[in-house]
Order: C-alpha cells, then structure tokens, then sequence
C-alpha cells in the first residue's frame, strides 16, 4: 500500500489504464474487464482490477494536470512495479479537421510545465512515448478499423487562460491537440522505465468551437478504451 494508492501487493496488474475522471475508470472497468474490484477508493480515485481477453488489466483515475497524474504514476511504478501505462483520456483540437471524437497517439508531448524545468536544472526535455506501445495501438486500431491520427501534442498547466490566441503558436508548430498530462506521463515512463502512450479522444475545438457535452465526455468516449486494451495485449 503507498500514500495515494489502497491497493495491496499483487492487487494492481502490470498494465494500467489511466483515464483522468476516476468515475471513468469506474465506467471503463465496468464495460471492459471480466471480474473487476475495486482496488483502491483513496480520496475518491478509483481504481479497478479485472482481467481483458484473459489478461490482467487494472484502470485507474489520475486526476487532472501533471502534478496530479505524476503522484499516481510514481506511485503504481515505483511501488506497485506497473509496466505499461495508458492515458486513455480527453483533448482538445487545435486543427480544424480533428472533430469532436476523433482520436489521436500522442507520439510526442511539449509542455509549458516547469517540472522538467526544475528536474532537469533548466534545460529542456523532450518526453515521447514508448514505440512498442504507439506501434501496437495503431496496429490495433486499423485491426478494429478506426481512424487515429498520430503526432505530437501540447500538455497545458492551465486549463483556463487569459489570452484567447495561446494555442496558435503550438498549432503553427505541428501540435494536434492540447491536455494536461502526457508529458508528465512520459518523462516518469523514462525515469523509471516502463512503457507509456496517451490515446486521446477529441472533446472540444478550439479552431471550430465544437464541444462534446459532460455525458459524453464521461460515458461515450470507449474507442480509444478498445485501442488501448487491444494494444496491451501485445
């Protein structure tokens, strides 16, 4: 048992979904695996063990924004031994033809967090994600015939910002879409070794305006599930 995580020892399986909405977890847990506890209620971030086509897969909230998301990661990596972890979570588009529900791999993560700055004594980073995992997700996607788009993408510390243009330098560089996590993700995937991707679901553009309302965001959102569960099976 660690600080933030209940779970006993052999309770939370090698590979470990991580949505940021713990009820999502809950719903992901539900619709997926065969058999599933709850393994962990601790300040109300669920998490859930069961299996997947015969293997042990655990989902688990991570809260949002890097800080939230890296307590839960050291602690499943460093303390719970956890292999391969998935965000499976939302984002937002920063290119026109990227809709609401579309899913994209984050190959990449930029960040305007300053953790990698204070990590690193001020020099820059550049957190990517593990190839196996990208190269078994796209794969997995063709296999069930959804279209993905695969790049790099910006992970915010804010959510809300004053200036109303922030995003178009990072769209003019290539960033498919925003969120609050993967680069957090990845570089703690680096420091301690294991595998880590982000399939992400669009739920709002910032180009277009279109939004997906909070049922969706909570209850709709299974494709990138299906790509993840299906990419750990490899």
């Amino acid at each position: 048992m660690s600080t933030h995580i209940g779970a006993e020892e052999g309770q939370v399986a090698p590979t470990v979904l991580l949505p940021g909405d713990p009820l999502r977890a809950k719903y992901f847990a539900e619709t997926f695996l065969d058999d599933a506890f709850c393994f962990n209620q601790v300040r109300g971030m669920l998490g859930f063990t069961g299996s997947y086509k015969g293997k042990p897969v655990s989902v688990m909230g991570s809260g949002m924004g890097i800080p939230s998301m890296s307590i839960y990661v050291h602690e499943l990596a460093d303390e719970y031994q956890v292999r391969n972890m998935i965000r499976v979570g939302t984002c937002g588009s920063l290119n026109a033809e990227l809709g609401v529900g579309d899913i994209v791999l984050a190959m990449t993560a930029s960040t305007d967090s300053q953790i990698n700055k204070i990590r690193f004594n001020g020099l820059d980073y550049a957190p990517t994600a593990s190839f196996p995992l990208l190269l078994s997700a796209y794969q997995a996607a063709e296999a069930l015939g959804i279209k993905v788009s695969v790049g790099g993408i910006f992970s915010s510390d804010s959510f809300y910002k004053d200036d109303p243009d922030w995003w178009r330098i990072w769209a003019d560089h290539g960033a498919l879409v925003c969120e609050m996590e993967t680069s957090g993700l990845y570089t703690l995937a680096a420091r301690f070794g294991f595998n880590a991707l982000s399939v992400l679901t669009v739920s709002d553009n910032l180009v277009t305006g279109e939004e997906a309302t909070s049922e969706q965001r909570e209850r709709t959102f299974t494709p990138m599930a299906s790509i993840a569960l299906e990419a750990a099976l490899d």
